[in-house]
């Protein structure tokens, strides 16, 4: 059975960020039905979107995972997808736990095959409702597609960073371009806050250093890295070499990105574009927004951008401070676009 959720409380401050989600984001109707997948420690959060949902007078049902199975979970409840299926509007408010990205992208193909306007919102926070969440994503959306139509004709995109980043992506024009800058649409769901667009590039090569955060359940062990970045060298596309300090995350990096044939492999080449993200909170849903270069190894959203080889694993990773280059002409400097 759904669940509902206590809207009688709710925080006056996680109010713009909901109603940026509901409202702007998702453009929620009277008559469309919208289906809230939650758990017991984002409830909170769950239940000041449901409250602008009440408030726009659309149907819905909540779910708390926690109710329906165990956490970690292997996959999603059966009851979660079918009623997700009946629905034109989703979100999935909840934290990651370790091996749950499988039960997600069950979710998620759900959404995809019923072009389901989707927020993706694993692992929000309270802080990023008041920060991420709180953007003009009118004006993010404008700046993502002047961006992305610079990338669509670019071929080669270097980066670098003051902290020793120096990495070179080859585009093909076989290989989608997607914005997902907030404003969701059936043609791809998308993370909340948004504020990117991405590829899986061609061919990439050269040293990342990972001085943000990297992604998945590992953001939560492992923080902010700045005083322990992970570098991570890439030679034709695969993980050649990773090095830290920290030597727990060099090896749980590393066992991550084993799991399968492809895991090591960069599936996704991203350009933040999220202004209101103006520093690294910790947390890879927004950090991933901050103006800048993130990549991915493993799943490349291959039904979205067209690559023709999958994973079962994606991690993102996330540097500071970035100089860009598409063909040779930049287009950022120390962190901020100069288009």
């Amino acid at each position: 059975m759904p669940d509902r959720l206590l809207t009688d409380t709710i925080d006056a401050e996680l109010v713009p960020g909901a109603r940026n989600a509901i409202r702007v984001c998702l453009r929620v109707k009277p008559e469309e039905r919208i289906t809230i997948i939650t758990d017991e420690e984002t409830s909170e959060i769950a239940a000041a979107l449901q409250a602008e949902i009440e408030e726009i007078g659309s149907d819905f049902r909540v779910f708390s995972l926690e109710h329906h199975t165990r956490r970690p979970m292997k996959f999603m409840p059966e009851p979660i997808l079918e009623d997700l299926a009946t629905s034109q509007v989703s979100i999935f408010a909840a934290q990651s736990k370790p091996g749950e990205l499988a039960a997600r992208m069950e979710m998620s193909a759900v959404v995809n095959r019923h072009r389901i306007r989707h927020g993706h919102m694993v692992n929000i926070s309270r802080e990023i409702m008041l920060e991420g969440m709180r953007a003009d994503f009118i004006a993010v959306d404008a700046l993502s597609q002047r961006l992305v139509e610079r990338a669509r004709m670019t071929q080669r995109v270097r980066c670098r960073t003051p902290y020793g980043t120096d990495f070179e992506a080859e585009i093909s024009p076989t290989l989608k371009w997607l914005k997902t800058s907030g404003l969701i649409t059936p043609d791809k769901w998308g993370n909340l806050p948004g504020g990117e667009i991405f590829t899986c590039p061609w061919n990439t090569n050269g040293v990342f250093v990972v001085d943000g955060v990297v992604g998945d359940y590992l953001c939560e062990r492992y923080g902010d890295l700045q005083r322990t970045p992970l570098t991570i060298e890439v030679e034709n596309n695969r993980i050649r070499s990773l090095k830290s300090e920290n030597k727990d995350l060099r090896d749980d990096f590393r066992e991550y990105t084993s799991t399968d044939e492809n895991s090591n492999r960069v599936g996704e080449f991203a350009i933040g574009t999220n202004t209101a993200c103006t520093h690294i909170i910790g947390n890879i849903l927004q950090d991933e927004k901050i103006p800048g270069i993130h990549i991915a190894f493993g799943h490349p959203y291959a039904e979205h951008t067209g690559a023709n080889w999958i994973s079962k694993t994606h991690i993102d990773c996330v540097g500071r401070d970035f100089d860009i280059w598409f063909d040779g002409e930049q287009v950022m400097k120390s962190g901020k676009f100069l288009i």
